[in-house]
């Protein structure tokens, strides 16, 4: 996973990921590939170890974890790990306005939520009024088991990408519906 999503020479494969995935306004161009290791500046706080994280041109953060094994508290750490990025992108003296969004995308081989729905994206939303005021943080999980699409199946760029990652291990060939060359690459 690391090798395929974690290649500072291949950052086009993260890109067309997380372009397909995220649905963003304006999307990625093109990213840096970051240290996973997010030491605290606080001695007494925990360190961290992400399996991906990126920066792109305009600053924004993206977290990509892949978890095979369930666990109840991987929502904690999903909240933990977003909001550290986040926080380690300003310093004393910086303003808050130099604070850019971060997003989370989690792949899991295991079902976190209740639903049939494989993506699930979480923002923070106004309770009463429904609106989505404080858009800086966006949590998006993939749900691998709850992905049954065939070959046959694969019209979107997404579901390519999710075929891949369910799939590719006992794959011998790549489908023929697979043209995108970052995904063909990711083969």
């Amino acid at each position: 996973f690391k090798k395929i999503f974690g290649d500072s020479n291949k950052t086009e494969i993260l890109i067309s990921f997380l372009n397909a995935v995220l649905e963003l306004p304006s999307p990625i161009a093109s990213l840096t590939i970051a240290s996973p290791y997010q030491v605290p500046r606080i001695e007494d706080l925990k360190d961290t170890s992400l399996d991906v994280k990126a920066v792109d041109e305009t600053g924004r953060e993206f977290i990509v974890e892949m978890q095979v094994e369930g666990n109840e508290l991987f929502g904690k750490r999903a909240l933990y790990y977003l909001a550290k990025s986040y926080v380690g992108q300003i310093r004393k003296a910086e303003q808050y306005k130099e604070l850019k969004p971060a997003y989370f995308v989690g792949i899991l081989d295991f079902n976190m939520f209740e639903g049939d729905d494989y993506i699930t994206r979480h923002i923070l939303i106004n309770q009463e009024s429904g609106r989505h005021d404080l858009k800086d943080f966006e949590f998006n999980f993939i749900e691998l088991k709850k992905y049954n699409k065939t070959e046959n199946e694969l019209h979107s760029v997404i579901d390519k990408w999710i075929f891949f990652l369910k799939n590719a291990e006992d794959l011998q060939i790549i489908p023929q519906a697979i043209t995108e060359p970052e995904i063909k690459e990711a083969f």
